[in-house]
């Protein structure tokens, strides 16, 4: 099978998970990397065996004519550089957030297929092993025929620090919106992909550290149209007592009318039957880069459906899905009520969901 070709543009900070998990990928070869300064942008193309480096996004792509992107710069560059790369046909993997607003957001997606450019959100978590693994026992019926939940505690103890995230992503400190649009949005399309669409949310979100301006605590409960309920608690001020906070994020618990799936901070699995003793599942994961390797994963499965001509599982437009979500979490947040009957098709022209 012949190799894609491939550019990145942004080569910040997270930048080294995604040069590490395209220089395994046997089928691609990526020339060139770009970034707004000239000593960043050669830097990483000498880190990592990168032919060329750039400044200008445009001449990087009318240059190497590339057959893919890989965009790892902040949301309000997005817009501009997936309608730059859609202008010329070149299929997209976008870093989320996707957009500053979920407006944007629906414009990026709409450019691009407007111009029948194929474009996957780089939303990486679902491509977590152990949530392969929990997806793959649910579909066995390892835990019943019907879920009845899901629940995940998530403490990073990242954000209790008067100088909190200036060390690794300083722009934390100023988003109006933090904990649920950069952490949670993760959750979210997460539990999507496990137990199914989500119709209905009630959110209750906090600010714990003074020294910054967007929430760092979320408490959201969940109504998916199946049925099944959910809750997602998370803060990134307290800490967790795992060795690697980053590597599953928390621990989780799935439940279904034969039993439950658990998921520890160490990436173990347990399966208890009811009324059987617990048990573990026997699975593989790599503890490499970010958070169990899913880096790796979400681009593989991107090159893998380009050269296989199929779906990617966060397009554009799948992902607004999970971007309706993080929407009506604000919204009941600020309401104080729940938010029901959430899709896209009923988003409104202010980017706000009707209830």
């Amino acid at each position: 099978m012949s190799k894609k070709k491939g550019v990145l543009v942004g080569a910040g900070y997270f930048s080294q998970f995604h040069f590490d998990a395209w220089s395994r990928l046997d089928n691609v070869d990526l020339v060139a990397v770009c970034d707004a300064s000239e000593d960043v942008a050669g830097q990483a193309a000498k880190q990592y065996a990168i032919a060329n480096h750039y400044t200008d996004f445009a001449e990087m792509l009318d240059r190497e004519q590339p057959d893919f992107v890989d965009i790892v710069t902040g949301p309000d560059s997005h817009l501009s550089l997936v309608t730059q790369a859609a202008q010329r046909g070149i299929a997209i993997i976008c870093q989320k957030a996707l957009a500053p607003t979920f407006e944007e957001a629906k414009e990026i997606v709409e450019v691009a297929e407007a111009s029948g450019s194929r474009l996957m959100v780089h939303e990486n978590f679902r491509f977590q092993r152990w949530h392969r693994e929990i997806r793959r026992q649910i579909d066995c019926g390892a835990i019943g025929d019907r879920l009845h939940g899901i629940s995940f505690r998530c403490r990073m103890g990242d954000g209790w620090q008067p100088d909190a995230y200036l060390g690794r992503q300083p722009y934390f400190r100023t988003m109006p919106r933090l904990m649920v649009f950069e952490t949670g949005v993760h959750f979210i399309d997460t539990f999507r992909y496990l137990v199914g669409e989500i119709n209905g949310v009630y959110a209750s979100l906090n600010r714990w550290n003074p020294d910054i301006v967007g929430e760092d605590a979320a408490t959201i409960m969940f109504e998916f149209e199946s049925g099944a309920s959910g809750v997602w608690d998370g803060n990134r001020f307290n800490e967790t007592n795992a060795e690697n906070p980053r590597l599953t994020f928390g621990e989780a618990v799935v439940e279904g009318n034969g039993g439950s799936i658990r998921l520890d901070a160490t990436g173990r699995l347990t399966l208890q039957r009811l009324g059987e003793p617990e048990q573990a599942i026997d699975y593989e994961f790599q503890d490499h880069a970010f958070a169990g390797d899913c880096v790796y994963h979400t681009q593989k499965h991107f090159i893998d459906s380009l050269q296989e001509e199929r779906e990617f599982e966060t397009s554009g437009r799948e992902y607004l899905k999970s971007l309706a979500v993080v929407e009506a979490v604000y919204q009941s947040a600020q309401s104080r009520v729940p938010v029901r009957g959430i899709g896209i098709e009923i988003a409104n022209t202010d980017g706000e969901v009707n209830t």
